[in-house]
């Protein structure tokens, strides 16, 4: 074989993201752009972003490897997933990109084993998502005065669905009024989400039982393919 058609066939096998010896492909989070630094990472895939159904999969890094942990089936919006900086709230889409865990949560205790900062919910906790309040996108407790309840999600009335959960770094550190708050991973329901990602519970609990704060874990979200590809964050 020529060596320019050598070149062409190895390019060809990196766009399909196999080994140029005809080997596996590496694991999904050595061909990510960024994985946050740390050595655990959740990546959330789905099919398109039309898509309100995925895998969500769980890994640590052993060396110079990225090991698989464990996964489970997730559900997105129900709009499917759109790019996180182009995202609109009250859209009932989920944000593409790689984002920090701040700390868990949960109406039930903790699951036993887990080190993650965790967060009992109260009857006095709310999630406050009014734009036109200071603590947007924050948890108050008591609500906030100048956030409007109606504007909020009262945390212990969603029930089983936030028995426990991860909050996800979207529009946290600074947030931008009207692109949207509250988007966490938690206890799957019985359908698609506003814009969260949820799992089994059973799969939540193995989550926080494996998240280790001291190794930086992050989320990252995106499609199989296309511009908000999961490889691209």
């Amino acid at each position: 074989m020529r060596p320019g058609a050598v070149a062409l066939a190895s390019a060809a096998l990196l766009v399909l993201g196999a080994a140029p010896g005809g080997g596996p492909p590496p694991e999904l989070p050595a061909r990510m752009a960024d994985t946050g630094g740390g050595t655990q990472l959740i990546t959330a895939v789905a099919p398109t972003t039309g898509s309100t159904s995925g895998t969500v999969t769980w890994w640590d890094r052993a060396g110079a490897k990225w090991v698989k942990a464990g996964s489970a089936p997730a559900r997105f919006g129900a709009k499917g997933l759109v790019e996180g900086a182009r995202r609109k709230q009250g859209t009932n889409t989920t944000p593409t990109g790689l984002y920090g865990l701040p700390y868990a949560f949960g109406i039930a205790a903790a699951p036993r084993g887990t080190a993650y900062p965790y967060r009992r919910v109260h009857r006095d906790s709310w999630w406050c998502q009014d734009n036109d309040s200071r603590a947007y996108n924050r948890w108050t407790e008591p609500p906030a005065r100048d956030c409007r309840a109606a504007e909020s999600e009262h945390l212990i009335s969603y029930g089983a669905l936030y028995a426990h959960a991860l909050v996800i770094g979207f529009n946290y550190e600074r947030p931008v009024k009207g692109r949207g708050a509250g988007i966490f991973l938690h206890v799957k329901g019985r359908g698609a989400t506003a814009g969260c990602v949820s799992v089994p519970e059973e799969a939540m609990k193995r989550i926080l039982r494996w998240a280790d704060p001291r190794r930086e874990p992050h989320i990252a979200i995106g499609t199989a393919s296309g511009p908000t590809a999961i490889t691209r964050y």
